[in-house]
C-alpha cells in the first residue's frame, strides 16, 4: 500500500480535473499517509506569452490558500504539503523563485515538459530522434537539479527519443549519474504505467538500478481517483524489483529552496 505521494495535480493547470478537496479524500480512503499538492507552477513569461498548460499567475493565491486550508481542516487524518511542479528555465527561473518566495511552499518538482525555456514549443512527449534534443534535455534536467531547489526529478524517462538505443542510454547514464551524484530522487512516474504511455522505460530503468538512484513513485494524479492506487503500486513494484531499485518512501520532502 502507498504512504506517500508528492505529485498531485489540480483544475488549474487547465488538464486536470476535479475538486481539490476530492484528491484529499481519496488518498485517505486509499490509506495515504501523506499527500502532496504539486500542480504547474505559472511562469512569468515575458511579451504576454501564456503558457496554457500551467495554472495562470493570478491563480497562485488561491491554489495555496486551499491546499492550506485543507492541510488545517485534515491534519488529523493525513499530512498535507504544498508544492509546485516546474521546469527549469534558466532565463526565467530567478524571477520564477523570487514570485514564489511570498508564498509559504514546501517543495518544487523539477518536471522539463519542455527545452529552451518553452521556446518553440519543443515538447518531450513529442518523438525525436536527433541527439541535440535529446542531449539538451539531459542538460537542462542536470541544470536543474543543480541549482538545489527541486525535492526531485518527476518522470526523468519522459521524453519520447525514438533514435540510436546506444545514444540514449549513454545520454539517460549520464542524466542518472548526475543525478546520484547531487542527491536527487528520480520518479518513476505511475500515470505512464496507468495509461500505458511512452514512459515509464525499462531500457531507463535498468540503468538507474544500475547507478543505483534513489527512486521513489509518484502518482501524477490528474483526477482524484488516481490517489494512490494500489494496482499502480503493484506495477511499480513489479519495475522496483526487476531491476533492483533503490526504493524510497519519503514522509516528507527535502526542505529545498
Amino acid at each position: 500500500m502507498m504512504k506517500s505521494n508528492f505529485h498531485t495535480h489540480t483544475y488549474r493547470c487547465n488538464h486536470a480535473g476535479g475538486l481539490d478537496r476530492e484528491y484529499v479524500e481519496v488518498a485517505i480512503r486509499n490509506g495515504l499517509s501523506v499527500l502532496g499538492f504539486s500542480d504547474h507552477s505559472p511562469y512569468w513569461f515575458p511579451h504576454g506569452y501564456y503558457s496554457t498548460h500551467r495554472m495562470h499567475t493570478d491563480e497562485v493565491e488561491d491554489y495555496v490558500n486551499s491546499v492550506l486550508s485543507l492541510k488545517e481542516e485534515y491534519k488529523n487524518d493525513i499530512q498535507i504539503y504544498l508544492g509546485f511542479e516546474a521546469e527549469y528555465y534558466p532565463l526565467y527561473f530567478d524571477e520564477l523563485l523570487a514570485n514564489l518566495s511570498q508564498y509559504p511552499y514546501d517543495y518544487l518538482i523539477l518536471g522539463q515538459h519542455f527545452i529552451k525555456n518553452e521556446i518553440g514549443k519543443i515538447y518531450m512527449m513529442d518523438p525525436c530522434s536527433d541527439y541535440e534534443t535529446l542531449s539538451k534535455y539531459v542538460d537542462e534536467c542536470i541544470a536543474g537539479m543543480v541549482t538545489g531547489k527541486f525535492f526531485y526529478l518527476a518522470h526523468p524517462d519522459l521524453i519520447n527519443f525514438k533514435g540510436s538505443d546506444m545514444v540514449y542510454q549513454s545520454e539517460m547514464r549520464r542524466l542518472c549519474e548526475a543525478a546520484k551524484r547531487l542527491n536527487v530522487p528520480l520518479e518513476l512516474n505511475l500515470l505512464g504505467l496507468r495509461d500505458k504511455r511512452d514512459y515509464p522505460r525499462m531500457d531507463f530503468w535498468k540503468i538507474a538500478g544500475e547507478v543505483g538512484n534513489e527512486v521513489l513513485f509518484g502518482c501524477d494524479s490528474h483526477t482524484p481517483d488516481t490517489v494512490g492506487l494500489t494496482r499502480d503500486y503493484i506495477m511499480g513494484s513489479a519495475i522496483v524489483e526487476k531491476f533492483g531499485l533503490n526504493f524510497i518512501e519519503p514522509m516528507s520532502p527535502y526542505y529545498r529552496k
